[in-house]
């Protein structure tokens, strides 16, 4: 049986080429009440988002990850980790990064309902970005994020391992 929630689960992909295209605000609007919905260790919800739309933001990340294909997007959202915030498990783990991927996937996913593109973005100048972005000692930039509308309506296929090399009963 497939469900709603399915569809939306095989269509995102890392989309790696952008129109020229505004993405609409009401669209903004719904991507972040899905993010503000998304669950955390202990709620404590340790994470900071910038939406960067304008040209001076833009180059800002754009010299923190140099890929012809970053620079299409027409806007950007930027994911920090508030090492202050996060919950720490007796153990001493921290789950920080652990809440960042929750949410940012809500972020993916949403996008992708309302028929946009995006691509976690983590192999950048992280230190670069927290001086551009004058950011507190105890932030982090965790992915950057870039949204628009796809420059292809082509889906790639996605290889994935059986399901039976992923799950085992006890």
């Amino acid at each position: 049986m497939n469900g709603k929630f399915l569809d939306i689960v095989r269509q995102r992909y890392s989309c790696r080429g952008y129109q020229d295209k505004p993405v609409e605000e009401e669209k903004i609007a719904y991507i972040k009440e899905c993010m503000q919905l998304a669950p955390s260790a202990v709620n404590r919800q340790p994470w900071k988002f910038r939406i960067v739309r304008s040209q001076e933001g833009k180059e800002k990340l754009q010299s923190c990850y140099s890929r012809p294909w970053f620079n299409e997007a027409p806007l950007y959202i930027l994911a920090s980790l508030l090492h202050e915030e996060e919950w720490v498990r007796a153990d001493g783990k921290p789950h920080g990064n652990i809440d960042v991927a929750i949410v940012v996937e809500h972020l993916c996913l949403a996008a992708t309902e309302q028929g946009l593109g995006s691509c976690w973005v983590c192999n950048f100048d992280a230190e670069l970005c927290h001086q551009l972005f004058q950011m507190l000692e105890t932030e982090e930039p965790v992915v950057i994020i870039p949204i628009g509308y796809a420059s292809s309506n082509e889906i790639p296929t996605k290889k994935r391992k059986e399901l039976s090399e992923l799950f085992f009963e006890e």
